[in-house]
């Protein structure tokens, strides 16, 4: 389910995102939304066996591997982030629900409904065909600055960052 709430409890407790197909060149929608994130206060941890080093973070092959590495740092996975297609989404939910996240996101475009009904069964929160980027834009005061609607109806406006 990914309504206002739900959406605004996952941000605000998931701080440490994994984000699987994070490309290293800044051009790519998944840099710029983990750059976003990163700018905000979030541990961006990227996901690709092609690329040594994003954002100033250390790349891992495989969920599976981030999670072990941050596990030894006292760390742990919050939110597993897919900028991969639909069709790759299996084995990263299985990774997802092995390393004990408590969210799987799935970008923009991005849908698997049998991937999401087995991370939901694990007890896993799971968003699809949204970008984590956005969403927080939208919940916490970026987007409207533009003229977007947030469709978000409030008299007040946050008087701090929730992060």
């Amino acid at each position: 389910m990914s309504d206002i709430a739900t959406l605004r409890r996952i941000l605000g407790t998931c701080k440490t995102l994994a984000v699987v197909g994070l490309s290293p060149q800044w051009h790519r929608p998944s840099f710029f939304a983990a750059k976003y994130m990163q700018s905000h206060g979030y541990r961006i941890v990227p996901v690709n066996p092609t690329a040594p080093e994003i954002l100033g973070e250390r790349c891992y092959p495989s969920v599976t591997e981030a999670a072990k590495a941050l596990a030894l740092e006292g760390r742990t996975i919050d939110m597993v982030d897919c900028f991969r297609r639909s069709e790759d989404i299996p084995p990263i939910a299985d990774e997802a629900i092995a390393i004990g996240a408590k969210c799987l996101w799935m970008q923009i475009g991005v849908i698997d409904e049998a991937s999401a009904a087995k991370a939901r069964a694990a007890g896993l929160d799971v968003v699809m065909d949204r970008c984590v980027k956005i969403e927080h834009a939208r919940l916490y005061g970026g987007l409207n600055w533009a003229g977007v609607n947030t469709r978000v109806i409030s008299s007040r406006r946050q008087q701090h960052l929730p992060y």
